[in-house]
């Protein structure tokens, strides 16, 4: 599914290191954080970011961003959480179950996928899973892939 994500402004919290565990530890602190400071409602929308490639960065150096797409008006008040703009466009949407194997297996086949339906990756922006309540609760989230 081709979706236009809009742009939108964003709360992260980045972790460097290697990919795994860990990330899911720091979502679980990022999203009890937001939850307690009035950042979390029903329709929230949690986006994972991995800025690197592990094929190609050291899993010390790899960044994992935990984000809360913000409200306009909403305040965020911590030290370690910072703010941007997450620039949006148009993404190839994979939905994928919610487990460590579902996800692992989403990534392997994704850009196999990409080429067969004739799309072409946009590496100047970052890939995207995205995580809302609708979904969770389905125990699924969603991979969208930035695309030409």
């Amino acid at each position: 599914m081709l979706e236009d994500i809009p742009k939108s402004r964003i709360a992260y919290l980045r972790r460097t290191g290697p990919y795994g565990e860990a990330n899911g530890v720091q979502m679980e602190s990022f999203t009890s954080w937001a939850g307690a400071n009035g950042l979390l409602r029903a329709d929230s929308t949690i986006l994972g970011i991995a800025r690197d490639d592990p094929a190609r960065t050291p899993p010390r150096d790899c960044r994992y961003d935990t984000c809360l797409v913000l409200p306009d008006d909403a305040e965020v008040r911590h030290p370690e959480v910072l703010q941007t703009r997450l620039v949006g466009g148009r993404h190839a949407v994979l939905t994928a179950a919610h487990t460590s194997v579902g996800l692992a297996s989403a990534w392997a086949d994704l850009f196999g996928g990409l080429t067969a339906q004739g799309l072409t990756f946009d590496a100047t922006r970052p890939v995207l899973e995205r995580y809302r309540p609708c979904m969770l609760a389905q125990h699924l989230c969603e991979i969208c892939v930035p695309v030409l």
